[in-house]
């Protein structure tokens, strides 16, 4: 896989943790495929997802047959961006020193920003 010819960039939102660990791994490897194929790619992470910004959480997850979410987490932020919703944080005590390094807190006006730029392609799981 290139990256598309015509700029195109990928959100993914994953809006499901631990308690829906496949569409969870799915969202994580989409999002990690599409970074390491050279897309330029944002993961925001909401709901219980928003745990997988901090770390060990995603260290703990264990999914059979699926990458280790980790390391899918760690190919998303160094090729693209990771983003944790402010409302989904502060619901849950996530503080922006909690988190791991690179992962940054955000709202939905940022997530608007993003899926309406031209070209963007925003897909949820």
């Amino acid at each position: 896989m290139s990256q598309p010819p015509d700029g195109r960039t990928l959100i993914v939102k994953c809006t499901a943790g631990a308690d829906e660990p496949e569409r969870c791994a799915q969202a994580f490897t989409v999002a990690a495929t599409a970074a390491a194929a050279g897309v330029p790619t944002s993961l925001w992470l909401t709901g219980e997802a928003a745990w997988f910004g901090v770390p060990g959480h995603a260290e703990r997850f264990r999914l059979p047959h699926s990458a280790p979410l980790a390391e899918l987490r760690d190919t998303v932020l160094s090729l693209g961006t990771l983003t944790v919703c402010t409302q989904c944080a502060q619901r849950r005590g996530i503080e922006p020193e909690s988190l791991v390094p690179g992962v940054r807190i955000a709202g939905s006006a940022s997530f608007v920003d993003e899926i309406l730029r031209p070209a963007a392609q925003a897909v949820v799981y």
